[in-house]
């Protein structure tokens, strides 16, 4: 078990601006990885496959944090706001739709040992 904060952010991106957003999204990359706390923070897109057919957006970052401090600092900094801003809030924006979630591989109600 740990303190470790895994996210999915998930975008759809309006039609015809795939290539577009997923750029933009890449040039996040290397200020984050520099940040404290940054374990993984790598933007993927969907590939077509018989072996996997689920549904989901087309682009996602799969993000590992140290702990929870460390991802709320990365949403709260000047860069990653302004691409929300500009690219999922804007009217003329990229994204028609976007999910961000977070999880532990903690259970509910761990006993974590205190050190």
């Amino acid at each position: 078990m740990s303190s470790r904060i895994y996210c999915n952010a998930q975008f759809l991106p309006k039609p015809g601006k795939e290539a577009e957003l997923f750029k933009i999204l890449q040039s996040l990359e290397p200020n984050t990885l520099r940040e404290d706390g940054c374990i993984e923070y790598r933007v993927t897109r969907q590939l077509k496959s018989p072996f996997a057919q689920g549904t989901s957006f087309p682009i996602v970052f799969q993000e590992i944090w140290q702990d929870l401090t460390s991802f709320e600092a990365h949403c709260q900094r000047q860069e990653i706001q302004h691409f929300f801003q500009t690219t999922c809030l804007a009217e003329d924006g990229l994204v028609e739709k976007w999910n961000v979630c977070i999880y532990t591989d903690e259970p509910e109600n761990y006993d974590k040992p205190k050190i």
